[in-house]
């Protein structure tokens, strides 16, 4: 009887990403995580707001960002509960006739694209300089890290505001709503990338000692394979941690520069902008312009540092 070739069985195939979420169920970070109902409640407020910011279109009233929309004779309605209150306006208006809910949703859209884009682009030209000075040393890690240690001499707010204001007096009228989204990125990654390259290199300088780094040195691999498929992977835990952080004082940042004018205009504000504006009329009585997008921004920071928290110690091997 000749011998077959028995078929690899498609069915096979589905079994390996049950099995990578098994695996995942058992690990120690979500046992961790459902043990913490403190961290399992700012978990689900974090993905309401990311929601609730991704869904804006659907959820808003009005398009707050397009001025057709907008009707001075309903500026400074009181939210709907209150005696002067009108529908369909739950939380009340702005000075512009702005649906403040409409424009909590769309602020909370810019504020979360600045603060994750800001970390990403942080993340990335940290762990870079991270990885090369970590790995090569000498002169280069000299420079990189001098540099980083003059920026520390410096709050994060004055280096984004310095940023930003060198990029709108040299671009001046040109730099329209897109353009001061972008300038805002550059300025709030500046601001935060020492961390990541400080925490990569001090764990590529160890990482690279060890065996593994090592015979994959012996065998030819280029430097960047090296430290992109076999370092970085083992500094991850703490870059999580760090992005985590990160991202709650980007939008922090983010929000001081608005509410400083020196970040979203009034026509594409942010929460920060909505801050801003509702804080000139505080003292008129229109107390709902400014309270519901501080709480919103208050409970998206608060969520995200609670997540923050649980993780840098759900990663930490002397607390398991």
């Amino acid at each position: 009887m000749s011998d077959a070739v028995v078929p690899h069985r498609s069915e096979d195939h589905p079994q390996a990403p049950a099995g990578w979420f098994k695996r995942a169920l058992d690990s120690d970070i979500f046992y961790s995580f459902r043990r913490s109902r403190l961290t399992m409640v700012a978990a689900v407020i974090t993905l309401l707001f990311f929601l609730l910011a991704i869904f804006a279109s659907w959820l808003a009233v009005q398009n707050p960002f397009d001025p057709a929309q907008l009707q001075l004779m309903n500026s400074r309605i009181a939210p709907l509960w209150t005696a002067d209150g009108q529908s369909p306006f739950l939380l009340g208006t702005d000075e512009q006739g702005r649906d403040v809910l409409s424009a909590i949703l769309f602020g909370l859209r810019i504020s979360l694209a600045v603060g994750l884009a800001g970390v990403v682009f942080a993340g990335a030209l940290g762990i870079a300089l991270g990885l090369v000075a970590g790995y090569f040393g000498g002169a280069v890690d000299s420079v990189i890290m001098r540099i980083a240690d003059v920026q520390l001499t410096f709050p994060a707010i004055l280096i984004a505001l310095l940023v930003n204001g060198v990029a709108k007096s040299l671009l001046g009228n040109r730099l329209d709503e897109m353009s001061t989204l972008g300038v805002l990125i550059i300025a709030i990654g500046l601001s935060f990338w020492v961390q990541y390259a400080r925490t990569v290199r001090g764990s590529v300088m160890v990482e690279k000692n060890k065996d593994y780094v090592a015979a994959a040195q012996l065998i030819g691999l280029p430097a960047p394979k090296i430290l992109l498929r076999h370092v970085l992977p083992n500094t991850m835990g703490p870059i999580l941690v760090i992005a985590t952080i990160n991202l709650a004082l980007a939008i922090i940042t983010e929000a001081t520069l608005s509410f400083l004018g020196a970040g979203m205009p009034d026509t594409m504000p942010s929460l920060g902008t909505l801050i801003r504006i509702g804080n000139n009329y505080l003292f008129a009585g229109e107390w709902w312009i400014v309270a519901f997008p501080g709480i919103a921004l208050a409970g998206l920071i608060l969520s995200i540092n609670l997540l923050g928290d649980w993780l840098r110690d759900a990663l930490n091997p002397k607390l398991r």
